[in-house]
């Protein structure tokens, strides 16, 4: 019944079948896969034992990609200390890589949700992409054991690791740039926002930051937050300085 439903949603003869082609995996339990494009306010809408939301499912697929991501790591950048590569694993498991990936997919087209989550934007919600995304990778380690999954994390993420890593909206240059400084046994950056143009609804500020007097960068952006880091991009730029945590080892 579930799938029938699912199959009218979609307007598809198998959408399933579509996914497990962008997947590159054919599940021999189908069931996991639907569990893990259920969102949780379908499932509630449905009160049916045979459909669950992809929340256990997700806790699951959290643990794989942890796993298939820190493994990989490890061995591929041996020269890193352990701060480094606990920042990389961030960066490749975050909510904005995870989107991304399920952007990719066109995921969103397949998350079984309820008419008003629907309505509300649920299939563009960063939010439920992420989830869906870790919980295929919990769906493929229940249905055919942690090689198969491994192989999709290297295939959706680690093949594209520097893409990620190198996404200038994943980088912290804030504290990169306080980083610099401290290793110099010098004080902080100081941060002054110098105009915000705009209504209040689509205002932009534009900073300044300053070393010891002296601007070292400048960046503009919808929030002061985002402004501070764009100045603070500019300030590494200004001082031939490339974040750490794009220093790797190849």
């Amino acid at each position: 019944m579930f799938r029938r439903l699912l199959d009218r949603l979609l307007g598809r003869a198998d959408p399933l079948r579509e996914l497990e082609r962008r997947l590159g995996h054919r599940f021999k339990n189908r069931q996991y896969l639907i569990e893990a494009i259920t969102h949780r306010s379908y499932a509630r809408g449905v009160r049916n034992d045979e459909v669950d939301s992809y929340e256990r499912i997700e806790f699951l697929g959290d643990a794989v990609l942890g796993l298939a991501v820190t493994a990989y790591l490890y061995r591929r950048h041996r020269g890193q200390r352990e701060g480094n590569l606990t920042k990389m694993k961030a960066t490749l498991v975050n909510e904005r890589s995870l989107s991304r990936v399920a952007e990719d997919l066109d995921l969103g087209e397949f998350i079984y949700l309820s008419p008003e989550e629907e309505q509300g934007g649920g299939r563009e919600r960063r939010s439920i992409l992420a989830d869906a995304c870790e919980s295929l990778f919990g769906a493929v380690f229940l249905d055919a054991g942690l090689p198969a999954a491994v192989r999709l994390v290297d295939r959706l993420i680690l093949d594209n690791t520097e893409q990620f890593l190198e996404d200038p909206d994943q980088i912290n240059y804030k504290g990169e740039l306080l980083e610099h400084y401290q290793s110099l046994g010098l004080g902080m950056p100081r941060y002054d926002t110098i105009s915000e143009e705009g209504s209040d609804h689509e205002k932009t500020f534009t900073v300044r930051v300053k070393m010891e007097g002296k601007v070292i960068g400048e960046g503009s952006g919808k929030s002061k937050k985002a402004a501070e880091q764009r100045a603070a991009r500019a300030a590494l730029k200004h001082l031939n300085l490339k974040p750490r945590s794009l220093n790797k080892k190849r």
